[in-house]
């Protein structure tokens, strides 16, 4: 696969972590005049990363919306997808390319038949789920007649259970299922489900300090201190490489590790 089209980028969760170093990487592969749009809800986490985009690719236009993507809606995501577009003439694009890269780890102090509250469940969902599918809809409608390439970062722990983390497989297991049905269903769309392994990243700490898991904690404490957790630099490069190399079934999970 080429990346180096001239490409409408949207990527989800794009000021720290995974999503801001993906957001960097794939944006010094552009062609010029590619147009990249970024959400967060840390307005100051994204000019840090519109300012490193620049400064690796100063040819292509960066554009970036501070949102709580755990509140938002459908018409919030078809307005400021409309307002990013204004001016646009998309079919001068090569590809639309997504990667849907927000999420967060749940509650890791229960155990899964502690995780009665439906509203708890609810905010998590529309997070990691029911916002996720809402914008690759809009996406999906807007750019039908261009080459489409979706990326959804997912996790070893939506098809294999874990200790602490119903929740967050549970979500992973759901969105993981969306896009290996919209793989199925859109055969002119190539669809990547991205495991990116174990990586030193906010949400990691949060479950080696709170899981009720002490095999979990340990495990992450212990790849810490023997540096053997992964950075957010070794993953992208793999993922790119994944796509580069194109060696998938649309719509197939890939880990970090195959």
């Amino acid at each position: 696969m080429d990346l180096n089209q001239k490409t409408i980028f949207i990527l989800t969760g794009a000021s720290k972590g995974i999503g801001k170093t993906l957001a960097i990487e794939c944006c010094r592969l552009f062609k010029p005049e590619s147009l990249a749009i970024l959400f967060a809800r840390s307005a100051s986490g994204l000019e840090e990363t519109r300012n490193e985009i620049i400064a690796v690719n100063s040819d292509i236009t960066v554009k970036v919306f501070p949102l709580d993507l755990g509140e938002i809606s459908s018409e919030e995501y078809h307005d400021t997808l409309t307002n990013a577009l204004d001016g646009v003439g998309v079919n001068d694009f090569e590809r639309a390319f997504i990667v849907h890269n927000v999420g967060s780890v749940g509650d890791v102090t229960k155990s899964a038949k502690e995780l009665g509250d439906i509203e708890n469940w609810k905010k998590y969902f529309h997070l990691n789920v029911f916002g996720v599918c809402a914008l690759n809809t809009e996406f999906m409608r807007r750019f039908e007649d261009i080459p489409k390439l979706v990326v959804n970062i997912t996790s070893k722990v939506g098809i294999e259970p874990f200790p602490s983390m119903a929740e967050y497989g549970a979500g992973k297991a759901a969105r993981e299922m969306y896009f290996r049905v919209l793989a199925l269903e859109e055969k002119d769309t190539t669809v990547l489900n991205y495991s990116p392994g174990p990586v030193d990243t906010d949400m990691t700490i949060i479950v080696q300090e709170e899981s009720m898991s002490e095999e979990l904690r340990e495990g992450f404490r212990s790849s810490r201190e023997q540096k053997t957790i992964l950075t957010t630099q070794l993953t992208t490069a793999k993922c790119l490489a994944v796509l580069k190399e194109f060696k998938f079934k649309s719509g197939d999970h890939v880990d970090y590790y195959d």
